[in-house]
């Protein structure tokens, strides 16, 4: 797949591409200084490192007999963290509880506030046995690397956790169930986007390094190729990209006839979606989206955060002059303010199906030259409701 070197301010500086142009497909990092703000914005702890720190506290009440107040765990870094417990105590003789209220920062995180609670028993045989109990999800599809049936703990938060655990005695010489749980983690999940990877029944147990960064790019990128992970894992050939929940609707109204794990919400991050959707030679990609994102696209941008792309209304300009468009009604468009004010001026003028799908054509340009060929590519623009789709190429899916 080709990527520009140039990037950041000089990418953004180059004139809108004419009629006979090929704009260079890139994907512009995103500026180190997106996250600073007038005031600071707070970390937070992922599921996984209060998970570690319940069980560790857990744990330590078993062994003991005491409650556990305060409980110090490792990051994945090596950097070490305490946490307050919320509650923790002996539930029975072989049996104690902990609870870790999670502190997601500024992030707007669905689990924010979740009491991540460990129960830990002793059992006969050696060694650790971890499992999810009420409000995790259970794995029911692959392409996630968990084992089908079992919960939705990561790898590294399952490791922080067997470390944390560790720590309090030998496992090998006196084995310890952990149970994972999460009240109200049904209710979360409908937030996420659980119910359609496969995880069903709860949140997952999340985290790569432990914390929280407000506001993730990171975090929705990940999103983005675990589930076209998921998707490819399903033996499905087509992935439909949308930019958002609007877009999803109008989507899933263009294929009636693909199952809910096709359709992948991408935000900004096509680029990283394509890149994912060649690796597992999936034949087929369609993307569904409103003009701003889709004048981004056309434009050789395949990372569209606000930060890094702007709508160019000048070649907007260039589409309505293309399609026949008066120079009166071009001079307006390139003057538009936005691009669904462009948008407006088209319906106006009745140039709305012919300039969009020019705009189509010239995003499916983008993204077959993206993949160099290896998918084929389908692209359709929708009204701002989400549910109606007024240009398309091809025409029909």
């Amino acid at each position: 797949m080709t990527d520009s070197p140039r990037r950041g301010r000089d990418a953004e500086a180059r004139p809108a591409p004419g009629a006979h142009e090929q704009p260079q497909p890139r994907e512009p990092d995103l500026p180190r200084t997106m996250k600073v703000r007038q005031k600071a914005l707070r970390t937070g702890w992922t599921t996984g490192t209060c998970a570690s720190a319940a069980a560790k506290a857990a744990a330590s009440a078993l062994a003991t007999g005491e409650p556990v107040e305060v409980v110090e765990v490792a990051l994945p870094s090596g950097r070490r963290v305490t946490f307050a417990t919320d509650r923790c105590g002996l539930t029975a003789s072989d049996r104690a509880e902990a609870v870790v209220v999670k502190d997601a920062g500024d992030d707007p995180d669905a689990t924010d506030g979740a009491h991540i609670t460990a129960t830990v028993t002793r059992r006969g045989d050696p060694g650790l046995e971890l499992d999810g109990g009420v409000g995790v999800g259970v794995v029911t599809r692959p392409g996630l690397g968990l084992e089908l049936g079992g919960p939705a703990i990561n790898p590294v938060p399952a490791q922080m956790i067997e470390q944390a655990v560790g720590e309090v005695g030998d496992t090998a010489a006196a084995g310890l169930r952990v149970v994972i749980s999460v009240p109200e983690g049904e209710r979360m999940a409908r937030k996420t986007t659980n119910a359609r990877l496969g995880i069903i029944g709860g949140i997952s147990i999340l985290g790569t390094t432990g914390v929280v960064r407000p506001f993730s790019t990171a975090s929705w990128r990940a999103s983005v190729e675990q589930a076209v992970s998921v998707m490819a894992a399903q033996g499905e050939d087509t992935l439909v990209l949308c930019t958002g929940g609007r877009t999803e609707k109008g989507a899933m109204l263009r294929h009636p006839g693909l199952p809910q794990v096709c359709f992948v919400e991408v935000g900004d991050f096509t680029g990283a979606a394509l890149r994912r959707a060649v690796e597992y030679g999936l034949e087929r990609v369609s993307f569904v989206g409103m003009a701003g994102k889709l004048t981004k696209l056309a434009s050789g941008v395949l990372m569209t955060h606000y930060t890094r792309s702007k709508v160019s209304t000048e070649l907007l300009g260039t589409v309505t002059r293309h399609v026949g468009g008066g120079e009166d009604v071009a001079a307006e468009v390139d003057a538009a303010n936005t691009g669904r004010h462009a948008y407006e001026i088209w319906e106006g003028a009745g140039l709305l199906e012919a300039a969009g799908n020019e705009l189509c054509r010239r995003v499916a340009e983008v993204l077959t030259r993206f993949t160099e060929g290896a998918v084929e590519v389908d692209v359709a623009m929708v009204d701002f409701t989400g549910q109606h789709v007024v240009a398309a190429v091809p025409e029909a899916p």
